[in-house]
């Protein structure tokens, strides 16, 4: 059995792995039984949800007859430990994670999504099959290979355009208000990116500052594809890493692109169920010392948390936007007789301060919102404000020198000195300075 660990969905290998032969004999009653083994050794809570775990043991050897009832019968039993992050993996599914660790799949290169139940192209990567046959975003898909696409799932309609380099597939897709059109697009092989230095709203970004888009940290390529960025667009007097939604992937990449701003000081710690603390910490070496600011919001979790907090409790970076989602717990993934496997909690991550984020989220140094009305407009403040920041720490301002300006503000706010009293200080004012700039 292959056995890997993952934060959040995020697989990270083990310099200790067991794997099974190729030619394994299983049964759907032991493939029952080896989850159950799996989660009374390794789940994070002995406990189990406040359950006797030994009645899971024989409760369907009964009922499971084949595959498709071990699978039904994992998932019930898996429900009963209340962790959503605790789940099983079809064959599928357990593929599909695989195909993200390598960041490669075959297919055309498209993005797509449902919005008011049509399915739509939500951008074509560059370079792609798709984007060379001139696909669009908000086109709308109608056919796939001459099926109607009313109604389809987007893992269905993802799977129908999947399909081996070399062949081709057919789309029947509607612009605007011009006739739909055929489409014939040869598969190929796609190299799927975690970076990019365009910023959602296009907003205007000084020369002298660098910009980041980190989407995922799941490919196995994206600590050195933050790494290229910042040599590609050369020295810059600062930088802005974004994160917002990004969802978090491999453990060995937050802790590299980590220390490409850390001189010193931990990254992260994990607990097991035991209270055995690991911490993992930074190297001497930096890839850049010079300022940082990093964007969040709620769909940044995870990974991305780790990242955030390591740079905000060791004060490197400001971060600026909206609370980060609050995923605090770390996953191993088992892989399962069949190729099936399944996800198990085994341990919780800590901040280098100590603080557990699960289910709270890290609290960004100063709190931008973005509205829906922004991003119709394309506007982004947030992005605006973290120029702002820069240019700030550019001219000598320090990470702890624009907290301390945010408190100060805050308080201020608070309690607002009388008008027409110049003589009066409030007495709720605390008496905070920000540094010499």
């Amino acid at each position: 059995m292959k056995r890997n660990k993952i934060f959040g969905a995020l697989l990270i290998p083990l310099a200790m792995v067991t794997t099974i032969q190729s030619g394994f004999a299983y049964t759907p009653q032991s493939l029952y039984d080896e989850v159950w083994k799996l989660i009374n050794a390794r789940f994070v809570n002995e406990d189990k949800n406040g359950q006797d775990w030994r009645i899971w043991r024989h409760r369907f050897d009964s009922q499971i007859k084949d595959e498709a009832d071990a699978n039904v019968a994992i998932e019930t039993m898996l429900a009963s430990l209340n962790d959503r992050y605790t789940r099983f993996l079809d064959k599928d599914e357990f593929a599909e994670e695989g195909r993200s660790i390598k960041a490669t799949l075959f297919g055309i290169g498209i993005q797509i999504g449902l919005r008011d139940d049509k399915l739509v192209v939500i951008a074509p990567i560059d370079e792609t099959p798709a984007d060379k046959a001139g696909l669009k975003a908000n086109d709308e898909i109608l056919e796939i290979d001459g099926k109607n696409t009313k109604g389809i799932s987007v893992k269905d309609a993802a799977d129908l355009i999947r399909g081996e380099k070399g062949t081709k597939v057919r789309l029947l897709i509607k612009r605007d208000d011009k006739a739909a059109k055929y489409y014939d697009i040869m598969r190929d092989e796609i190299k799927l990116k975690s970076v990019s230095l365009d910023n959602p709203f296009s907003v205007s970004i000084p020369h002298n500052i660098g910009y980041i888009k980190l989407s995922t940290f799941l490919s196995s390529n994206a600590a050195q594809e933050v790494q290229n960025a910042m040599k590609d667009q050369g020295d810059k007097s600062g930088y802005i890493l974004d994160l917002r939604s990004n969802p978090g992937g491999l453990l060995s990449n937050a802790i590299r692109i980590a220390d490409f701003f850390l001189e010193e000081g931990s990254i992260v710690s994990t607990v097991d169920r035991d209270g055995y603390k690991e911490v993992r910490y930074s190297s001497p070496s930096v890839l850049t010392n010079k300022p940082l600011v990093v964007l969040i919001n709620g769909g940044s979790a995870s990974a991305s948390e780790i990242l955030s907090g390591a740079l905000k409790d060791n004060k490197r970076a400001v971060l600026i936007g909206e609370r980060s989602f609050g995923k605090g717990l770390v996953q191993e993934i088992n892989q399962l007789p069949g190729g099936s496997g399944v996800n198990i909690t085994t341990q919780r991550y800590l901040t280098p301060n100590d603080t557990d984020i699960n289910k709270k989220g890290i609290e960004p140094d100063i709190a931008v919102e973005l509205t829906e009305e922004d991003a119709k407009a394309k506007k982004d403040p947030q992005l605006q404000k973290a120029i702002g920041v820069v240019e700030e720490m550019v001219k000598g301002k320090t990470v702890k020198d624009i907290i301390n300006q945010q408190i100060l503000a805050k308080a201020q706010a608070k309690s607002p000195v009388t008008v027409g009293d110049s003589k009066k200080e409030s007495t709720a004012l605390p008496k905070v300075q920000p540094s010499a700039q």
